[in-house]
């Protein structure tokens, strides 16, 4: 590494940004402070380290001084423009801003999205957004327009198809004036949630600006020249392109081929990106490395064929590279490969050697010092992280498949530490993998570089010369386009190698890249040994090793043999404990846990036993109220809470396996997301209320548990379920008659007949409630009164096996510690009766931030302060999650309000 200080400057400063991101002010000082103090120790104990401690500690200074600026200067300059004291007052703000429209402009169904540069902006209604009259303006309907430099988020709502498409002619670089309303991006609202307010910060936008209809929105082409028109250049080209493959392919190739080709992923199937994302293939569907190389090959090839001279060839392909990365959509993956393209055929130009390594790290630098937070992009880390894995780690797996033909062994090292390498951010962003993935790489990746896409490529441009020959072509491409989607779909079709994982901790994904190279460098050292051949040389290497480095060397004593064998059987000794330990569950060390999970206006709360079983009461649901005239404003890929809320973060806590679901009625906002768990999430057992709702949504859930050979109960009152020894469940709802018992009918008021049951879990008492309503309340406490429940509970306490119900007479007397309030707090449940029954020591209300019902209802928070208990509310607290050891409970909330 002394030879090479400029890997050590990069990764010295990746490091200080990464320090500067984890802490700041003080702290940041402190790490700094103890790592100049290890370095000049390190210094003084070892002089020929010198240098190399004096780059370290520059680069760390330098990049956490940087990263401080950056920081320091990404703040918004709004609220100080429109005279509002804070952002939270600036909240909700109606204001109107003249711009220019900096991003291709995204138009899906009824909304269109694009990034402005605002340049001037004034509150709408002749006051600040302080609430003080505005001082020459007064009593008018417009203040003053004040100068700022600023991008927000503009989301426009289309009313009508005619706004739509006048939407669709908005491009990037018109100036824009707009009125509309500021609003705070969301936090994240759950625990390991995605957090699109911090996503937008390293976008250098802190608003959204949401408008009212296409008529608030007033543009015009620019003028003059600049970098920016270039850009709406580049967007009408790749729309372009895109409009030419849609001619040339069929459906659903036409969107595939948009991904692999330009990098346009907006038309692309989700069912096809599912199956793909699943076995690790979507870097294939995102221009990447793989792309620039064949794309810089195919160049360099046809300028060979035009009998163009090295030099010039050379020169074309680095002129023209940037051309390409700016037709694919410049993600940090392909701008990572073009800079590397670019230095090393600038290198091969003028007769420099060469090291993959310093390529890498120079790409790395510039691409750091450009744009800092290109350090927290998925993209950038694992572009970098796999490059840099194939030129480290390939070399030390060679020599360990010598006994595989020499072609082959080259493909399967290069897959295989592809996969090893990318594995930990891999679980760490998706919490998937795939044991099928090296298999599924092995196969399709050479398969699609190297077939498909070019076949894909020469049809685009023989259908922009000659359409029908272009279709001809196109139709060989589609073949192997269904080849790829049935091979793809095949692997799928075995769930049991789907792997899921909880994010694991920086320090263990920094602990598996030294176990990974441990084993590695061991292994090649003994493999080379039995063999008595001399270790190869590094690939990345210099080129100027003496010759006498290569040359085959002694047999080595046993002695190094020995501890060879030693040293990777340490090796991976870790990596197993290290995967063990990675693939367990979020565990609350014999503690139970009740977590109240924000999905919106809805319900779905995880309940996880102490002894580890998991239980999933509802599942939310997206309700839509959409008319069948209005399906021009659905959106290519609707948001649904299972899909995009639920289960990823299901799978981010290591949930392997729900060993049941509570599925409390069949209405959408709860039971709608329970689909997406069914798709993708093992299941024990499925437990519903005994009735149909009659909706379609609802047919295909009951379809899937079916179809997956689920376990399916009826709940009615008096059942009990066990999941472990320290936990009990009893139902006390719904009240059916033995011919409801026996029959399924459809009710399609599902509220009344909602699962209500009672918990028991290391001493602590849950009682859940569903959407029950008043009547349900009243049914259930005469039944409790009367002593029929308590009878119910004795005679079906071992009414089914599996799962197994116990009987637990003696938890209908005493009051519980938590109640689920029913209905979101609508003012329909939660009597006083029912509360004063139970006498609850907290209450937790699941509603949506500033939802249409007004949930919760106002009396019913006056009914749950008489009884004196506390109150969780999701919709101000987001994720609420109760802790229970010993009969203490402990409560966490996710977001912290004033009160």
């Amino acid at each position: 590494m002394k030879q090479r200080p400029l890997i050590v400057f990069t990764v010295s400063w990746i490091a200080g940004s990464s320090g500067a991101y984890a802490c700041s002010g003080s702290r940041l000082l402190l790490l700094i402070a103890g790592a100049s103090l290890l370095l000049a120790a390190l210094g003084m104990y070892r002089r020929d380290f010198l240098r190399t401690v004096i780059i370290i500690w520059c680069a760390l200074a330098a990049s956490g001084a940087y990263w401080e600026l950056q920081e320091a200067a990404n703040v918004s300059k709004l609220p100080e423009a429109l005279q509002a004291a804070d952002a939270a007052q600036m909240d909700g703000a109606s204001v109107r801003m003249t711009g220019m429209i900096a991003s291709a402009v995204e138009v899906d169904g009824d909304r269109a999205d694009f990034v402005m540069s605002v340049r001037q902006a004034v509150p709408i209604g002749g006051t600040a957004a302080s609430g003080k009259p505005n001082s020459r303006d007064a009593g008018t309907n417009m203040g003053t327009e004040r100068t700022v430099s600023e991008k927000v988020m503009v989301q426009v709502k289309l009313k009508s198809r005619q706004e739509q498409e006048a939407a669709r002619q908005w491009q990037r670089g018109d100036r824009v004036r707009i009125s509309g309303s500021l609003t705070q991006p969301q936090s994240a609202r759950n625990f390991g949630g995605f957090d699109y307010r911090q996503y937008l910060v390293t976008q250098k936008i802190h608003w959204l600006f949401k408008a009212a209809g296409a008529s608030n929105v007033q543009a015009s082409a620019p003028s003059g020249f600049g970098m920016t028109l270039l850009l709406r250049w580049n967007d009408q080209a790749r729309n372009s392109l895109s409009g030419m493959i849609d001619r040339i392919f069929q459906e659903p190739h036409a969107g595939y081929m948009k991904g692999l080709i330009i990098g346009l992923q907006d038309d692309l199937d989700p069912e096809t990106y599912a199956e793909f994302s699943q076995l690790g293939l979507t870097h294939i569907l995102a221009i990447s490395g793989m792309h620039v190389a064949v794309y810089v090959g195919c160049l360099l090839y046809i300028f060979s064929l035009l009998r163009l001279s090295r030099e010039k060839s050379l020169l074309l392909v680095m002129l023209l590279v940037p051309l390409y990365v700016l037709l694919s959509g410049v993600s940090p993956s392909v701008v990572r490969a073009g800079i590397m393209s670019m230095i090393g055929l600038y290198a091969a130009r003028k007769g420099m050697l060469k090291d993959g390594l310093n390529i890498l790290s120079a790409a790395a630098l510039l691409m750091l010092l450009w744009n800092p937070y290109y350090l927290l992009s998925v993209s950038f880390q694992l572009s970098f992280l796999v490059t840099a894995g194939l030129m480290v780690y390939v070399p030390l797996i060679h020599p360990q498949l010598s006994f595989l033909p020499s072609k082959i062994a080259g493909a399967v090292g290069v897959t295989l530490i592809a996969q090893l390498v990318s594995f930990p951010l891999t679980i760490y962003y998706f919490n998937q993998f795939s044991l099928l993935s090296f298999a599924a790489n092995f196969v399709l990746v050479p398969f699609i570089t190297f077939l498909v896409l070019p076949m894909g490529t020469a049809a685009l441009l023989l259908g922009s010369l000659w359409l029908s020959g272009g279709k001809m072509l196109a139709a060989a491409a589609e073949w192997l386009d269904d080849l790829s989607f049935w091979l793809v779909k095949w692997m799928n079709g075995y769930p049991q190698f789907v792997t899921i994982w909880k994010s694991p901790s920086p320090v263990w994904i920094a602990s598996y890249f030294i176990a990974l190279y441990g084993l590695l460098y061991f292994g090649k050292g003994w493999s080379l040994s039995r063999r008595q051949m001399a270790v190869v040389p590094d690939a990345t290497v210099p080129l100027d090793v003496p010759p006498a480095a290569r040359l085959p060397e002694a047999a080595l004593p046993s002695r190094t043999k020995t501890r060879l064998a030693a040293g990777a059987l340490g090796a991976l000794c870790i990596l197993i404990v290290l995967l063990y330990a990675g693939y367990q569950p979020e565990h609350f060390r014999g503690a139970g846990a009740v977590q109240v999970l924000d999905v919106g206006q809805g319900d779905s709360i995880l309940i996880t036993t102490p002894q580890g079983k998991h239980l999933l009461v509802d599942g939310g649901g997206t309700v839509s109220f959409r008319k069948a005239e209005d399906g021009w404003k659905e959106r290519k890929q609707p948001f649904e809470v299972g899909a995009k809320v639920l289960v990823p973060l299901l799978k981010k806590r290591g949930i392997h396996r729900l060993d049941a679901v509570i599925v409390t009625h069949g209405d959408q906002d709860h039971a709608g997301g329970m689909q997406a768990v069914l798709d993708q999430i093992p299941v024990g057992a499925f437990l519903f209320n005994g009735t149909m709702a009659g909706t379609a949504a609802f047919d295909r859930l009951m379809a899937a548990a079916v179809d997956k050979h689920i376990p399916i109960y009826a709940i009615h009152q008096g059942m009990n379920y066990a999941p472990d020894g320290r936990t009990q469940l009893v139902f006390l709802g719904p009240v059916l008659s033995q011919t409801d018992q026996e029959a399924l009918t459809v009710v399609k008021d599902q509220n009344h007949d909602s699962v209500v049951f009672l918990l028991e879990m290391n001493g602590g008492r849950f009682l859940f409630t569903g959407d029950m309503d008043k009547a349900s309340e009243e049914q259930i406490l005469e039944t409790l009164d009367s002593g029929r429940l308590g009878e119910a509970v004795a005679d079906n306490g071992q009414a089914v096996d599996e799962p197994a119900l116990q009987t637990a007479g003696e938890m209908l007397e005493a009051p519980v510690d938590v109640i689920k309030i029913a209905h979101h707090g609508s003012k329909t449940a939660s009597s006083a009766e029912w509360l004063s029954r139970w006498k609850p020591a907290a209450a937790v209300i699941s509603a949506g931030v500033n939802n249409l019902y007004g949930h919760p209802h106002a009396d019913v928070l006056q009914r749950i302060s008489g009884e004196g208990a506390a109150v969780y509310r999701t919709d101000l607290q987001g994720e609420i999650q109760f802790s229970v050891k010993s009969g203490k409970i402990r409560v966490r909330t996710k977001l912290i309000t004033k009160s």
